[in-house]
């Protein structure tokens, strides 16, 4: 039993009168700082189908809100919910301070594929999902026309090479983007790629460490030959420098969320496609979520249930995926509602495309050991200190070091 655990059933155990006294009001902890009208309407509503409950309803700023959920939990005073991470659930479940979801039939249903596995630990699923996000890549066409190069999506991995080569060889500018920094979105923007090959790091169903592939290997040697098209120095840069990059038209390509078109200058003239597939996969891409996880110990759990599912399903989440403009978290049409914002924009249905081929950011307790082998194994290719066969082996038992 770990020393948080411990801590955890001492003190609920000292706890117990106090939980019991407030049993009818539900601590709900907001990371992020900010509730949307959507969020107020649903407790509201929820207050009123449950007369004598209250929901505290807490905005907590996301750099303090993770760290105060889970302590408070493992001081036994846990939260009845939380909207936090969820790459957070595997260190929650782990130290038994959370309760598995209870997700219905029907909205599990609705969901875009793969959604349920970046909740998912060993087959059981450990948070509601709420946030969802998914990747595509952004071509400067003016970039790739002055290169010569007919300025299209790219298929395989051999079709992005040329086309950044095209650019690196024959403009200012070069020909893709690489993210290298000591930084979790090194470790997102690497399994776009691995995900676009068919690789598999953990697998949700039985917790297998899947790193030490051929796959992963295919996807490593690829990243190091992007190096010889790529802006100068990739261990220094990360994903939102990478966009100032775009925006000053030093880089012909690179990969981001929807929210990029909003990001980049209106004169860059663009095209948003598909992250290109190795040799072994389709295109695809990262699949993150945030999520909302039920607390152990509340003395209401089924309450915190209701509440959650109200809170993922319905208005409050289509508000969410529209007005922070993510990529569609369920088929909303199997939900009932009439004319979602995606369909017919072909812009969302580059970021929907993919999500079938997609992976989820695995679930591990230790997220910066998670984000250190990623770092370790793509530093090691770009800088060429290592062979891709070690660093992807040396990266396969520091996973299982994380897990």
């Amino acid at each position: 039993m770990s020393n948080l655990k411990t801590l955890t059933v001492g003190a609920a155990l000292l706890c117990g009168s106090a939980l019991s006294a407030q049993a009818e009001e539900l601590h709900f902890i907001m990371c992020g700082g900010e509730a949307f009208h959507a969020d107020e309407k649903v407790v509201s509503d929820f207050e009123a189908a449950n007369p004598g409950v209250t929901v505290n309803l807490e905005q907590v700023p996301w750099g303090t809100c993770q760290d105060k959920a889970l302590t408070l939990a493992a001081a036994g005073n846990p939260p009845s919910i939380a909207y936090m991470g969820s790459r957070t659930l595997r260190q929650l479940a782990n130290n038994d301070l959370i309760v598995p979801a209870q997700i219905s039939d029907e909205t599990r249903g609705a969901y875009q594929p793969g959604i349920l596995n970046t909740v998912t630990i060993e087959g059981t699923e450990w948070g509601y999902p709420r946030a969802f996000s998914t990747k595509a890549m952004f071509i400067n066409c003016d970039l790739a026309e002055a290169a010569g190069a007919t300025c299209e999506a790219p298929e395989t991995w051999d079709d992005m090479y040329a086309l950044a080569k095209a650019i690196n060889d024959n403009t200012d500018a070069a020909g893709v983007g690489l993210a290298g920094k000591d930084f979790d979105n090194t470790m997102h923007q690497f399994l776009n790629y691995l995900y676009s090959n068919g690789g598999v790091v953990i697998d949700s169903q039985t917790g297998e460490n899947m790193l030490d592939s051929d796959q992963t290997r295919e996807t490593l040697e690829f990243y190091g030959t992007l190096v010889e098209v790529a802006q100068e120095g990739p261990t220094a840069w990360e994903r939102s420098q990478l966009t100032d990059l775009y925006n000053d038209g030093k880089i012909g390509m690179y990969i981001n969320g929807p929210w990029g078109r909003g990001a980049h200058n209106d004169s860059i003239n663009e095209i948003t496609v598909p992250v290109p597939h190795g040799p072994s996969g389709d295109n695809g891409t990262i699949l993150i979520t945030d999520s909302i996880a039920v607390f152990k110990g509340s003395g209401h759990e089924e309450l915190a249930h209701e509440l959650a599912a109200m809170l993922t399903t319905g208005e409050s989440q289509y508000a969410l995926d529209t007005e922070w403009g993510l990529t569609p978290i369920f088929d909303y049409a199997k939900l009932g509602f009439e004319n979602p914002y995606y369909e017919g924009d072909d812009y969302w249905q580059v970021f929907i495309n993919g999500i079938a081929a997609g992976g989820p950011e695995p679930l591990v307790e230790d997220f910066k050991s998670l984000q250190s082998v990623f770092t370790n194994m793509i530093q090691g290719v770009i800088l060429d200190d290592d062979t891709v066969e070690n660093l992807v082996e040396i990266a396969g038992e520091e996973l299982d070091d994380a897990l």
